[in-house]
């Protein structure tokens, strides 16, 4: 009986858990560049008298999918989506570096390239400055060149794109950092200009998923009642001996 009630509550508690991370990634199908999150469970004895034969199931995040999502053609000069392994830099709101592989820039009134949500894209020597009322071109190695009226392009940096052996981390702002700081800029890092990456996440996967989760929270549910029933028929047997 107990170790009924222990199994069911454990069983229970992962599914909820699951069923978090699920939905999630399902909400950012749409989202440029996002990563799956991915997600497994270990077993964790009960410390106590009493508990030895006991265990919990705790969620362990086991990081992100790392495959290339689909990539979709805008036409925009400062739309670009990183190719293989390549992540672009961009200065995070706490001032450090970080890493990600949403691509669509724009230039803000300061004339600082930046991201859609107003973060600093960062360049080999730091924030762009864009010239202003020039057009950017962007190469397939990062190479920004601005085009001012009646003039001739001129190069004006070059975003820094970097790669990594080990497995970036994903922080709360949605950004990935290294364990180890700062990765230097990897001059064969390669991107496609007038581009985006989409989600890497599966719709259809995911909701299936969730489905399935949602299915294996009510059969521990059910089990945790069938616990209770058990155990206040015993209490009735005992009782009334």
């Amino acid at each position: 009986m107990d170790r009924m009630i222990y199994l069911s509550m454990a069983g229970a508690k992962a599914a909820m858990q699951r069923q978090d991370v699920l939905s999630h990634n399902l909400a950012n199908v749409t989202t440029n560049g996002f990563r799956a999150e991915l997600q497994a469970f270990r077993a964790v004895p009960v410390r106590g008298d009493g508990a030895s034969t006991r265990a919990y199931a705790l969620e362990t995040t086991i990081g992100y999918n790392d495959a290339q999502g689909p990539l979709t053609p805008t036409g925009r000069n400062l739309d670009v989506a990183m190719q293989g392994k390549a992540w672009l830099a961009v200065q995070s709101n706490d001032g450090t570096e970080a890493y990600t592989r949403a691509g669509s820039l724009d230039v803000n009134a300061e004339g600082l390239l930046v991201m859609r949500n107003g973060m600093p894209v960062l360049g080999d020597g730091g924030p762009i400055n864009v010239p202003p009322n020039s057009e950017v071109e962007i190469g397939s190695d990062g190479t920004l060149s601005a085009k001012s009226p009646n003039q001739k392009p001129t190069t004006i940096g070059r975003l820094k794109l970097v790669t990594s052996e080990a497995p970036l981390t994903r922080g709360d702002d949605g950004l990935f950092r290294a364990a180890d700081g700062d990765l230097p800029a990897d001059a064969t890092a390669r991107l496609q200009d007038g581009a985006l990456e989409g989600s890497n996440v599966s719709a259809v996967e995911t909701m299936v998923a969730m489905i399935s989760a949602g299915r294996q929270f009510e059969q521990q549910m059910k089990l945790m009642q069938i616990a209770q029933t058990q155990g206040q028929q015993s209490a009735k047997l005992l009782g009334s001996t």
